[in-house]
């Protein structure tokens, strides 16, 4: 079910002032005292993150062939001597939650898809409205959406106009981000803020408000061409925003971080930053997303050595 559009309330957004040292330690914080150690109960949080992926392919040189093989990758992500290592049983599926593509490349990975059929269990993402940047006149960037929708694409990740956000034109932004939704349909709208470029905490919490109430089913940190993306810090607040606008209208918003995750522990992290705050519901495809490329080749690698160890 798609994310309902609320009305445009400034009050929700008002008078909001975070201290920038507080979130730091309260990050730290968190970690602290939900430490993953062990071997078994790190692997269970590992194969998580494996399944909240959306697996990316954003490059200049993009071709059928190389979306396919993504695909491929996200269906099949464990080798069978691996799933037998870690005890698994071949009925537990671990797949990637989806596959995000620029919008030209969508029908070569629903076609794929199709053909393995997985198109229930594997959703099809696009970038779009301008991706990286955002600053496209709006009617391109809805017939962005409507082209990548159009070819099969289940999930539209939208990038907002930074600008916006920094000149304080929140009714402007509320408008475009609505008009998006609407241009999606059926399909899920995840919102890049482009937290690198916003300036400051407060910026990420109002754009996180506004995103949401102009109907974001996901918030996303970056793009991943920003200078700083995706940051624990950063997530916290979005997270505090996404429980606000919960608290007050009843909706859950779906978080994804996406840009400079390189490691499995640093999905870890995420993964117990959001149980934290947000709870174990939030611990599913349907509500929290990692955008990565790299990320999955190194949990893999983590699995592998700790399946090793694990039976020394």
């Amino acid at each position: 079910m798609v994310q309902v559009v609320q009305s445009f309330d400034p009050s929700m957004f008002k008078n909001i002032h975070i201290n920038r040292n507080s979130v730091d330690i309260q990050v730290k914080t968190i970690l602290g005292k939900n430490p993953v150690t062990s071997t078994e109960n790190l692997n269970a949080w590992l194969l998580k993150a494996i399944t909240v992926i959306d697996l990316t392919t954003l490059a200049g040189d993009d071709t059928a062939s190389n979306v396919s093989r993504l695909c491929i990758k996200a269906a099949h992500p464990l080798s069978a001597k691996l799933i037998s290592d870690l005890g698994l049983s071949e009925d537990e599926k671990v797949r990637t939650a989806a596959v995000c593509v620029y919008p030209n490349r969508v029908s070569d990975a629903y076609s794929t898809l199709k053909r393995m059929g997985l198109t229930d269990e594997i959703q099809v993402a696009s970038v779009a409205t301008g991706f990286p940047s955002g600053l496209y006149p709006l009617q391109p960037r809805l017939l962005e959406i409507r082209k990548a929708v159009g070819d099969g694409a289940t999930e539209i990740d939208v990038v907002l106009d930074r600008s916006l956000v920094l000149t304080g034109k929140w009714d402007v932004l509320y408008n475009e981000v609505a008009q998006m939704r609407k241009e999606c349909g059926t399909a899920h709208l995840k919102v890049i803020l482009g937290v690198g470029e916003l300036g400051t905490y407060e910026n990420v919490y109002k754009a996180s408000m506004v995103s949401m109430m102009a109907g974001a089913d996901f918030i996303k940190t970056s793009t991943g061409n920003e200078a700083v993306n995706a940051t624990l810090p950063v997530g916290l607040v979005m997270c505090r925003a996404i429980r606000k606008f919960y608290q007050m209208t009843g909706h859950k918003v779906g978080l994804k971080p996406a840009g400079g995750i390189k490691t499995g522990r640093d999905a870890v992290n995420w993964l117990v930053l959001v149980y934290t705050e947000l709870g174990p519901e939030w611990l599913d495809p349907k509500l929290f997303r990692i955008g990565a490329s790299s990320v999955l080749d190194d949990i893999v690698n983590h699995l592998q050595n700790n399946a090793v160890e694990f039976k020394q």
